[in-house]
């Protein structure tokens, strides 16, 4: 049965149910789903298997603009809901689809987990902080940046010798941006690395990790720098961004000020494997300067 078949199909139920209903005070006019149209100019009623999938620089749904072709060359620059249209005080239905679906997917990223055979498959030791779940984890901050001694020790059996650089991978906020991001910036930066002649520890997954885990790792390894890759807490444009913090000299108390961060490694900001690569430049120069962060901003400076 094709959708036309269906929607006849439907509106032959819908005549034996008696008066149509009324909606807001208006005439009851089911909708007729049609075809997604091929090109991106979608429109407020138009049937699309997955609102999610929509590009959000495309979606303009102002009707009758004063420069169409203006605005969406100037809304291709950005995600942000620009040009979404109204019905009266309200969303149009497309706009407000959107929103719950990217609502839903940022509690989903959140609230999930990454899987239980992530860290095997990667190659990786798994450690998990002092939270016991997420519920813990997404309350107690603190637990997220420490080990028990228990994990400490598999750190230490997991990370032969002092590395010069440690790379850790942390489910942090987002499960998802993990399960998009990790592997290949994690390759991008060890082969950027490699060519450099820096020589990098095995790289650990830590469960329930905050950034400041990265701290934790360092007290137990007595790496010169920790790399910590780590989901980012999810927004309304992605649920997928992973953010690189690196640390010289990482210890439990340093100054949040002492990280370099490489921010929104997601499909629609930097992609992985080119943030991995600009990630393995930047811990060649951070090794050489000997500092990290805002100290290593003001050295570029002088």
């Amino acid at each position: 049965m094709n959708k036309e078949e269906l929607s006849a199909l439907v509106a032959e139920i819908l005549g034996t149910m008696g008066p149509e209903p009324m909606v807001k005070g208006s005439d009851y006019k089911p909708t007729t789903p049609g075809p997604m149209p091929e090109d991106t100019h979608h429109h407020d009623g138009d049937f699309v298997t997955d609102v999610s999938e929509l590009d959000l620089r495309k979606l303009y749904l102002v009707e009758n603009p004063a420069d169409g072709e203006k605005y969406r060359k100037l809304k291709a620059r950005t995600p942000a809901r620009l040009g979404m249209g109204k019905a009266g005080p309200r969303y149009k239905t497309l706009s407000m689809l959107r929103f719950r679906a990217d609502h839903a997917a940022a509690q989903d990223a959140v609230f999930s987990q990454v899987p239980q055979d992530y860290a095997k498959k990667q190659g990786m030791a798994e450690v998990q902080t002092r939270c016991r779940d997420k519920d813990e984890y997404l309350t107690r901050p603190d637990l997220g940046r420490c080990f028990d001694e228990e994990n400490q020790k598999k750190i230490r059996a997991a990370v032969s010798g002092t590395p010069r650089v440690q790379i850790v991978v942390g489910d942090g906020l987002s499960s998802a941006a993990i399960l998009a991001n990790a592997a290949d910036c994690m390759a991008a930066i060890r082969d950027g690395l490699k060519a450099r002649g820096i020589e990098t520890g095995d790289a650990v997954f830590v469960r329930y990790c905050r950034v400041g885990a990265g701290d934790a790792v360092g007290d137990v390894t007595g790496c010169e720098l920790v790399c910590v890759l780590v989901g980012e807490r999810p927004g309304l444009v992605t649920d997928k961004s992973m953010s690189a913090y690196i640390t010289y000299k990482p210890h439990t108390g340093v100054s949040e000020s002492a990280r370099t961060v490489v921010s929104n490694i997601h499909a629609q900001g930097t992609p992985a494997v080119e943030a991995g690569a600009h990630i393995a430049e930047l811990i060649e120069t951070i090794l050489k300067k000997k500092v990290s962060g805002v100290g290593l901003h003001l050295e570029a400076g002088a």
